[in-house]
Formats: structure tokens, C-alpha cells, sequence
């Protein structure tokens, strides 16, 4: 239970900090302790409607959330997580552990790309919206991830959303995410309740912290921090995947 309720802390610190649902650290985690892949995703999902309703209940008190845009999206989100529980189910592990490789690499090079700068936001159509988040929701929660690790870099990359903004819309999604993703895992039985509710419960303090911590340093630093936690995670999946 003490390293649950430590590895729930971290999580939620680092989804916070990052607009993650918290998955991306997550799961690796939990396969280092012996966890299967498939229930370690269920655990994920878990732990993702804890602490992106808590951070995303924060960041809106802060002002950085623009909730009317990601209503859109996520309720594109919800609809494609709610096939979740059965790809997850008809995939085997190895796979399962390649898209979540494919999903961390795409994140990290989109952030690698330069992006032009007092640019103004870009306004587009709520069915493209729509259609932004239908398959985020739907292949993020079959491995487990609250879809914020591709929706940040598209926000900032293609609809020039200033950085601290996406990351709140990214956390915000994965609230649409995470609970679609919930209901389609419990029907699969992939979740472990204890497990889950611990993590879940522990993350909460470490999203108070992590928030604090986002608001608190300079887009830049975030921005080459955000690069770092990817680098890592494709690094760590890379090695299990491929040797």
C-alpha cells in the first residue's frame, strides 16, 4: 500500500505539472512492479478520473482552462473511449506496449518542432472539434492515457493555444476520457479496484502540487521539462519493446 499510495502521489504531481492524465508514468510504473499490461491500463484509467477532475476543477479556478472549446473535443473523447475496454481486450500485450511507444514518440517530436510565437489562436468548426477527440478518446484509453500526451501538441502546435492553456485543456479532455474509458474497462474486467482507488486517492495531493508548480515557472522551462518526461518514457518503452 505505501508504495501505491507514493506512486499515486508522484502520478498526480506529474499530471498536474504536465496536463497529463497521468497514464504515460504511470503504467511503466506499475509493469516495473510485475503488474500485467492490460490490468496496469485499467489501473491507469482509474487513477485518470481522480486527478483530472480534481486538476481540471483547479486550473479553472486559476482562469487557464477554456472550457467551451474542450466541451467539443471531449465529448468526441467520450464517444471514441467508450470502444476502449473492447481494443484493449482484442489486442495482446506487445502491441499494446507498441501504440503506447508510437503515441510518446509523435508527442515528443511534435515538441521538438519550433512554433511560432504570438501567433494568434486559431478558431475551427466544432466538428472538427469533434473530430479532433473521437479518436483521441478511443486509442488513448485502449493503452491506458488520457489522450492529453497528443492533444497538448496539437493544441500548441496547429491551433496555436498558448502552452499553460493547453495543458489545462489537455487534462480537462482527459476527465471525458478517463470515465467513458472507465465504463468500457469495467464491462472488459480489466480493473483492479484496490489498487486504483488507492492510487487515485493518493494522486490527489500530488495534483494540488503539481498545479502550484505549472503556475510557478516560465512556458520555456515547462516546455523543455515537458521534452525530458518524454524522452524518458520513450526511452524506458523502447528498451522493453524492443530488446
Amino acid at each position: 500500500m505505501i508504495e501505491l499510495i507514493a506512486l499515486g502521489g508522484i502520478v498526480g504531481m506529474l499530471s498536474g505539472f504536465f496536463g497529463i492524465g497521468g497514464g504515460t508514468i504511470l503504467i511503466p510504473l506499475l509493469l516495473l512492479l510485475g503488474y500485467d499490461t492490460k490490468i496496469a491500463i485499467g489501473i491507469s484509467v482509474m487513477q485518470m478520473v481522480f486527478s483530472s477532475v480534481y486538476g481540471s476543477y483547479l486550473n479553472n479556478k486559476k482562469g487557464t482552462l477554456d472550457v467551451a472549446m474542450i466541451l467539443v473535443i471531449g465529448a468526441g473523447g467520450f464517444l471514441g473511449a467508450l470502444l476502449s475496454g473492447f481494443m484493449t481486450a482484442s489486442l495482446d500485450n506487445t502491441t499494446l506496449e507498441i501504440i503506447f511507444l508510437s503515441f510518446a514518440l509523435f508527442a515528443l517530436v511534435r515538441l521538438f518542432m519550433k512554433t511560432k510565437e504570438n501567433v494568434q489562436e486559431k478558431k475551427v468548426s466544432k466538428f472538427v472539434l469533434l473530430l479532433i477527440g473521437f479518436p483521441l478518446g478511443a486509442i488513448s484509453m485502449t493503452i491506458g492515457v488520457g489522450g492529453s500526451i497528443l492533444l497538448v501538441p496539437i493544441l500548441v502546435g496547429f491551433l496555436h493555444v498558448p502552452l499553460k492553456n493547453a495543458i489545462s485543456a489537455g487534462l480537462f479532455f482527459v476527465v471525458f476520457s478517463s470515465v467513458a474509458g472507465f465504463i468500457s474497462h469495467a464491462q472488459s474486467e480489466h480493473l483492479e479496484y484496490e489498487s486504483g482507488v488507492i492510487i487515485g486517492l493518493a494522486s490527489l495531493f500530488g495534483v494540488y502540487v503539481g498545479i502550484m508548480l505549472k503556475d510557478s515557472v516560465s512556458a520555456n522551462l515547462q516546455r523543455k521539462l515537458i521534452v525530458g518526461f518524454y524522452l524518458l518514457i520513450v526511452v524506458y518503452l523502447s528498451k522493453r519493446v524492443f530488446f
